[in-house]
């Protein structure tokens, strides 16, 4: 049975209820904010891990089977009068419960997720992310709320630590598979055991300096031809923007798919370069899957692969970026190449990407309309993204900032109760130690 909390009469008007986050103190640091702003702060662990990245007074762990999650989930919102609802990733099996049970009961959803534009922001929408968005999809819409948005203003430069993300990675899932027991009836999102994933992350980091001077290689021969070449960049397997919103189910399909279609379509003097996702597990050997693929198709070597290199330089000297939902479409996009998505992506509108087939993509590329570009920056931008980063102290410290500015302009009582001159760059953050910090 769920107790009902604090005592009704000093309960306050808005709960915020957090449930999984990523290995990094971010939602730690910001329910301790929201906290310290006078909300009611709740959480759930469903496993050590999320336990060991919280630290917030008001956690309940859920030991329970996945079949029994919506009972407990719906009957801890209604005990606790729940009204917000924050998580990170709208894919997962237990978010999706989880979304869909708030919006039964009127529950805000807001949800987090890695930046629309990267490196310097992240991502927190209502409802939902990439094809769940709710952003509009009417390009006259799009332009019309540009033109009524004021000016952007400078966003800080962000730079995210790869060590320490990785040492964080390494605590959290150190924790669930050390002590299972404590509970026993999670089920991980991810499609690998994380000590299969370790063990292919290692393989890639020996093999990193081989890869390296591989990719200088491509790109040197590439510049020396000076033949056309389209980029095919790789996605995760794992993701849930392939998993949900493609009617792809890993990334050898795409290549497969993309590489028919050019070696009928291409002009017979293209090229076209895989190019690998900069955090692939390394578990498929995606080079050999590739070689096999130009071999089978007959492309031979006019398909080219790549681990590393620049990717902005190779996108800027490229003809045009097959995506399927990446974020890589709005880099390409932003520096005025033409793109063609081939899932569901919060970009993929007229003006923006090649609206024509795949076939017609390879001879006529359709390139991107700089003004509608900018507009659709900004608008994605004012509704959607926060300067800020999960994975460095001062990035998580701007991230946290910036989430309180946007939720405090939700809660009408808080927004009215602040003095005009209140900094939005004051430091919420309580800066207790974190495993990793």
């Amino acid at each position: 049975m769920i107790d009902g909390g604090d005592d009704v009469r000093t309960r306050p008007k808005r709960t915020f209820l957090f449930l999984q986050g990523l290995a990094s103190p971010f939602f730690k640091r910001l329910g301790k904010a929201l906290r310290n702003e006078g909300y009611g702060v709740e959480r759930i662990n469903l496993n050590l891990g999320d336990r060991l990245f919280w630290g917030v007074p008001g956690a309940v762990d859920y030991r329970g089977r996945f079949d029994d999650w919506r009972d407990f989930l719906s009957a801890l919102m209604d005990a606790r009068e729940v009204t917000d609802l924050v998580l990170f990733g709208d894919g997962r099996p237990y978010h999706r419960v989880a979304i869909a049970t708030a919006q039964l009961r009127g529950v805000d959803v807001h949800v987090f997720e890695e930046g629309y534009f990267r490196p310097h922001w992240i991502t927190m929408e209502a409802g939902g992310v990439n094809g769940f968005s709710s952003l509009p999809r009417d390009p006259e819409t799009i332009r019309r709320l540009a033109d009524e948005l004021p000016e952007q203003v400078p966003h800080r430069p962000i730079y995210g630590d790869m060590r320490t993300r990785s040492l964080w990675d390494v605590i959290y899932n150190g924790a669930n598979m050390g002590f299972p027991y404590l509970y026993p009836g999670y089920r991980r999102y991810r499609p690998q055991h994380p000590l299969i994933e370790y063990a292919g992350w290692i393989g890639r980091f020996m093999r990193r300096k081989a890869e390296a001077r591989r990719a200088a290689g491509v790109e040197q021969a590439l510049a020396a031809e000076g033949a056309p070449y389209f980029v095919l960049p790789l996605q995760l397997d794992s993701d849930y923007q392939i998993r949900l919103h493609s009617p792809f189910s890993a990334m050898n399909e795409v290549v497969e798919f993309v590489a028919r279609s050019f070696a009928a379509h291409a002009a017979p003097e293209a090229r076209l370069v895989v190019k690998l996702h900069p955090l692939d597990n390394g578990l498929v050997n995606r080079r050999r899957a590739t070689q096999i693929t130009g071999r089978r198709t007959g492309l031979g070597d006019r398909l080219l692969y790549m681990d590393g290199g620049q990717g902005a330089g190779l996108i800027d000297r490229s003809s045009g970026v097959v995506v399927v939902n990446s974020t890589i479409g709005t880099l390409a996009i932003d520096r005025g190449k033409p793109t063609i998505a081939l899932g569901q992506a919060i970009y993929d509108l007229p003006g923006l990407t090649h609206q024509g087939t795949l076939e017609s993509f390879w001879r006529a590329p359709t390139p991107p309309d700089p003004d509608f570009v900018a507009a659709f920056r900004k608008v994605v931008t004012a509704q959607t993204q926060l300067n800020g980063g999960f994975y460095s102290g001062e990035a998580v410290d701007i991230a946290v900032a910036n989430a309180m500015v946007r939720l405090v302009a939700h809660s009408p009582h808080l927004a009215r109760a602040r003095a005009p001159g209140w900094r939005v760059e004051r430091a919420y953050a309580e800066r207790s130690p974190v495993p990793g910090e």
